[in-house]
């Protein structure tokens, strides 16, 4: 299967536009999972997971419902988290300790998001397709995180 390519440059300032000037987390997070939903082809799940307490809770995304409750340093996500670095994983079956919240996952990218050097949780795309995310894909989605970032550090 071939996957469209993203102009990551124009979901930036279409994500710039729509967060500007808001404040409250859960807003600029749903509209983002809804953005990256829409922007991106061959995916199954757009969403975060925030850390609380000693582990990572759902968060806003789009998609099927998915794992609520994530330690941190088991799975593609809580291994970003425990890490500090994107996990990019070309098929999640051989990942040792996935959590297999959606069957129809093959492979996976997950970026943490930090406020003032700290993670407070993590960007996490699916794909029911191998080999789905690229390095063009973890550039571009890590420069999405970083608009965030920014915004939620003047939050």
């Amino acid at each position: 299967m071939n996957v469209k390519e993203t102009n990551y440059s124009m979901v930036t300032k279409q994500l710039s536009s729509l967060i500007e000037g808001e404040t409250n987390l859960i807003a600029i997070l749903s509209n983002t999972s809804a953005l990256l939903n829409d922007a991106l082809d061959q995916v199954n799940w757009v969403g975060f997971y925030l850390i609380e307490g000693n582990g990572l809770i759902l968060g806003p995304f789009q998609g099927h419902p998915a794992c609520v409750h994530i330690a941190i340093g088991k799975g593609v996500c809580g291994t970003a988290v425990s890490e500090n670095t994107t996990q990019r994983v070309s098929d999640v079956h051989q990942f040792p300790g996935h959590i297999a919240c959606d069957a129809n996952s093959q492979s996976e990218i997950v970026v943490p998001v930090r406020i003032n050097n700290e993670v407070i949780g993590v960007l996490d795309i699916d794909a029911p397709i191998k080999d789905r995310f690229s390095q063009e894909d973890q550039d571009g989605l890590e420069q999405i995180v970083h608009i965030l970032e920014k915004q939620l550090s003047q939050s």
